[in-house]
């Protein structure tokens, strides 16, 4: 089940509020410009597989998505235990191109950071989440993470994360804590 968790920033131990239904989630984010919605990738897949077997497993729908959202370029995330890779992807973040997370098995927290709240969305399998460029955020995936998902970009060349140095990630709770 996706849970959207709203904190004011004054207050990131205690959640302002915690949506459980897709209806309300999608409603919430669309306010800040955010895009939450579903897609059937079809695909059988368990976190930590190799990126061709994603993208075979996966080309018509990623071809559709990619057509769908206009976007560019993409990068696979697939990890089943620890992945110290992603720890850069844990502090807050923006990138100069929007990017679509889209879930093809296992879970992840994406947090933005839109003025005085954070929205954490915890997505899961079929979940896709579109977030405008420049949207300060972060991710986690939790002590042991069990994540696969595709991660597309409107502009490639943008795709860096510009890490934002104000250390708010670790103020919030992470996948696990929540």
């Amino acid at each position: 089940m996706s849970i959207l968790s709203v904190f004011h920033t004054a207050s990131p131990e205690l959640a302002h509020k915690v949506l459980t239904h897709h209806e309300d989630i999608v409603a919430t984010l669309a306010e800040q410009g955010v895009h939450f919605a579903r897609w059937a990738s079809g695909a059988r897949l368990r976190p930590g597989c190799a990126e061709q077997e994603v993208l075979d497993a996966c080309r018509v729908p990623l071809d559709n998505l990619m057509t769908e959202r206009g976007s560019k370029g993409f990068s696979v995330l697939s990890h089943d235990g620890v992945a110290p890779a992603l720890a850069a992807l844990g502090e807050e973040h923006s990138l100069d191109t929007e990017e679509v997370l889209a879930m093809v098995s296992g879970r992840a927290q994406v947090s933005l950071h839109i003025g005085d709240y954070v929205y954490a969305v915890l997505c899961e399998k079929d979940d896709v989440l579109q977030i405008p460029a420049g949207t300060p955020r972060w991710l986690s995936v939790g002590d042991t993470p069990f994540c696969l998902a595709l991660r597309l970009f409107a502009d490639a060349q943008k795709a860096q994360a510009k890490l934002r140095g104000e250390g708010i990630a670790g103020r919030f709770a992470g996948m696990d804590e929540l």
